[in-house]
C-alpha cells in the first residue's frame, strides 16, 4: 500500500546524507556487516543502506510505502554492489512467502509502524527459521530522565504527525523479545537529534 507524508519525506531525504556523515554511515554498515543470502528490508526510505550491503547478499528485496521515498530508492538501486528490487509495501503486510528470507533488515522504521507486533510478527514470519533480524533503531530514553519526560510530551502532541508517524518512546527491544526473536548482541548508544535518541544496534534470530 502507498503512502504519502511528502513534508516529511522530503525533510527526511535532505537531511540523511548529514547524518550519515555524523555517523549514521558507520551504524549502517555494522548494522549489515556479515549479511548473506537473501535479504529483505523493511521500510527502506530513500536506500541509504543499499551502498552497504556485502557481496554475500545475493538479493535485497526493499520494502517502501511512501511514493517519494521509494522512487528515491529505485534511482539508488541502480548503484547498489548487490541486486536490489524496490517494492511497494507495508512492515504488517510484506509481499513474501513464510520462511522465504535469510534475513530482515529494520532500520530507522519500527519508530514509525502503526503496530510493532503486527510488523515483527510479519518479520518473524517471512524469516526461516534461524534467520537474523537486524535492527538499528531510536528508542526510549532511560525511565524517569529529563529525556524520557521530553519523549513522553512529544508522542502525545504533534511529533508523529509531522515526522512521518515516528514515536520516540519505544521499548523496541523488549517488542523484539515479545515477537519470538532472541537477541544475540545488542548495543545501545546515544546519537541524533533529541528527542531521537538513545539508539540501539543489533542482532536477532528466529529460533529453529
Amino acid at each position: 500500500m502507498a503512502q504519502s507524508h511528502p513534508v516529511f519525506a522530503r525533510l527526511y531525504a535532505r537531511a540523511r546524507p548529514a547524518m550519515d556523515e555524523q555517523g549514521a554511515a558507520d551504524h549502517r554498515r555494522t548494522l549489515l556487516d556479515g549479511l548473506a543470502g537473501r535479504v529483505v528490508e523493511v521500510g527502506a526510505g530513500d536506500g541509504g543502506n543499499f551502498a552497504h550491503y556485502p557481496a554475500e547478499v545475493t538479493g535485497v528485496v526493499a520494502v517502501e510505502p511512501e511514493s517519494y521515498l521509494r522512487a528515491k530508492a529505485e534511482s539508488r538501486a541502480f548503484a547498489a554492489a548487490v541486486p536490489v528490487e524496490v517494492v511497494s509495501g507495508t512492515a504488517d503486510r510484506l509481499p513474501l512467502t513464510d520462511g522465504s528470507i535469510d534475513a530482515v533488515v529494520a532500520s530507522l522504521v519500527l519508530c514509525s509502524v502503526p503496530d510493532q507486533a503486527v510488523a515483527l510478527a510479519e518479520a518473524f514470519r517471512v524469516l526461516r527459521p534461524g534467520g537474523e533480524l537486524r535492527f538499528y533503531e531510536h528508542v526510549a530514553a532511560e525511565p524517569d530522565s529529563g529525556l524520557d519526560r521530553v519523549q513522553r510530551i512529544a508522542d502525545a502532541t504533534i511529533w508523529s504527525w509531522f515526522s512521518g508517524g515516528c514515536h520516540v518512546h519505544r521499548d523496541t527491544a523488549t517488542a523484539i523479545t515479545t515477537a519470538g526473536f532472541t537477541i544475540t548482541t545488542i548495543d545501545r548508544f546515544n546519537f541524533g537529534p533529541v528527542p531521537a535518541k538513545p539508539h540501539i544496534l543489533g542482532r536477532a534470530v528466529r529460533p529453529s
